[in-house]
């Protein structure tokens, strides 16, 4: 069951990520979902680590979604298409 929530979880901060960052990205439910579940274990590590919050805070979902954009955001800059030059 467990898993389960974190595939739900993973969705929603996922979507939340794409609509606050609107542009074109790969993928479709799947990736939003590893975008959320990944963007969650980083902000949460970033989160605990800062002493921000506890484990099980409310807060967690916030950091769960910056981290999501910050994963996001890094992926935008590593793939963007630069033009040739000769």
């Amino acid at each position: 069951m467990a898993v389960l929530g974190w595939m739900v979880f993973g969705l929603i901060v996922g979507a939340i990520a794409k609509l606050v960052m609107p542009g074109r990205d790969p993928g479709g439910f799947i990736v939003t979902m590893l975008l959320g579940i990944v963007g969650g274990v980083i902000g949460g590590w970033i989160g605990q680590a800062l002493r921000i919050y506890n484990p099980g805070e409310p807060v967690g979902y916030v950091m769960a979604t910056l981290g999501a954009i910050v994963l996001l955001t890094i992926y935008r800059m590593t793939t963007r298409h630069r033009p040739l030059t000769h």
